[in-house]
């Protein structure tokens, strides 16, 4: 039996290496209880099934005790299989004045990659070790593929890369996925295949140590995928990639998301989550201030307008039918109304003697709407219709990978 870093005396039977989550399954095997420096084992031999019926009756009792809740059910008995990460109030207090994630509740389901946004400080990290059992919340309720986080039987079907990887600097990049292989049951032919969908293949024999961070970024992420997880939790994937390894990201996540599995992936950059994430969630103090569709999330949109004189052209607009809303902004009209309504506005717009200069059609940047939710105190939920109103307060131009330190 390899290495195996773990908790015999809580009879914990999943193995956490260098932040990596992976699931031991011994077989009536020698169960390895490491020391910090791997070096002092002391070798137990336990029963498979002993071992996780006692392991999961104690994570259950600890991890998935109910809060007082007299409210109905928070989800449709014939909803819960296609939710993979569903939590109620979830909360981690360090003190009684720090508080990580604030009553956070927060539903992924299959077939989606979910964006989780928010500024540094703001939670998303916390979340995500509660999510994986690695801490454990204050109060609230959480189950991720149906069971409390950190359960064997939910993480043998969870891939994870939270923060840096870290590996053996002086294994070569295949060496070190075998070391993890051995742990979660996964074959060579899978180390070669996750190898490949992380264009690592030509360099898997070089050591760890002269790996660049965007091809250990890449090493990470193969390391989550050895599982052939239904849920794939990634914290930055495209940290340190290059714009073509960013690109080849995108891509991977998409397919993942697609194959009926689901992808939670927090980032900064903004222009990659509207082009990967079917929902987005943001969080701002340990809150959920947002969450919808990227669709919903930016509103309603418009036209951009430019026109002389521009007073006279806001008049203009403002008695037209379909003009929902109209404001000055950089110089130009902000139109809130359907574009199909542009030759229409023009007509007008000249008829009235203006001369109009340009004329097309506005979109709300995720990026806008990010700074515009996360500027205030993030108290409370922002519902769809608020978040468009919010929108509309804006003018145009989509993020192009804006990173939000």
């Amino acid at each position: 039996m390899g290495r195996c870093v773990s908790l015999h005396t809580r009879h914990r039977y999943v193995v956490m290496w260098k932040g990596i989550t992976s699931w031991v399954a011994p077989r009536n095997v020698l169960v390895s209880a490491a020391t910090s420096d791997l070096t002092d084992r002391r070798r137990l031999v336990y029963n498979e099934s002993a071992i996780r019926s006692a392991y999961e009756r104690e994570y259950n009792k600890q991890m998935t005790a109910p809060i007082a809740d007299n409210s109905q059910p928070h989800r449709a008995q014939d909803d819960a299989k296609d939710l993979l990460i569903d939590t109620r109030d979830l909360t981690k207090r360090y003190s009684t004045t720090i508080v990580a994630v604030d009553h956070l509740t927060l539903r992924v389901r299959r077939g989606e990659v979910y964006g989780f946004l928010g500024p540094n400080g703001a939670g998303k990290t916390t979340t995500l070790r509660m999510l994986l059992g690695l801490i454990r919340p204050t109060s609230g309720t959480a189950r991720v593929l149906g069971r409390a986080p950190g359960a064997p039987a939910s993480l043998v079907r969870v891939g994870a890369l939270v923060e840096s990887p870290a590996f053996y600097p002086y294994l070569s990049g295949r060496d070190n996925l075998r070391v993890l292989a051995r742990y979660c049951g996964a074959g060579e032919a899978q180390i070669t295949d996750v190898l490949a969908q992380v264009a690592l293949s030509i360099l898997a024999k070089d050591a760890f140590k002269t790996y660049s961070l965007g091809m250990k970024q890449r090493l990470g992420i193969a390391g989550a995928l050895l599982k052939v997880p239904d849920l794939l939790i990634l914290d930055e994937p495209t940290n340190g990639l290059d714009p073509q390894g960013i690109a080849e990201m995108r891509t991977l996540i998409r397919s993942i998301g697609k194959d009926m599995r689901a992808v939670l992936l927090s980032s900064h950059l903004l222009g990659e989550v509207e082009q990967i994430c079917d929902r987005v969630g943001v969080i701002q103090g340990g809150r959920l201030v947002a969450e919808g569709t990227l669709a919903e999330l930016r509103g309603p949109g418009g036209l951009l307008v430019r026109a002389a004189p521009l007073d006279a052209a806001w008049q203009t607009v403002q008695r037209l039918p379909g003009v929902m809303n109209a404001h000055i902004a950089d110089g130009a009209l902000h139109l809130i109304t359907d574009p199909a309504n542009a030759a229409a506005i023009n007509y007008a717009l000249v008829q009235a003697g203006l001369a109009v200069s340009e004329l097309r059609p506005s979109t709300h940047s995720l990026e806008q709407v990010f700074f515009e939710l996360t500027s205030g105190s993030g108290a409370a939920l922002h519902s769809p219709g608020e978040i468009q109103g919010a929108s509309a307060k804006y003018g145009t131009g989509t993020s192009q990978g804006t990173e939000v330190l």
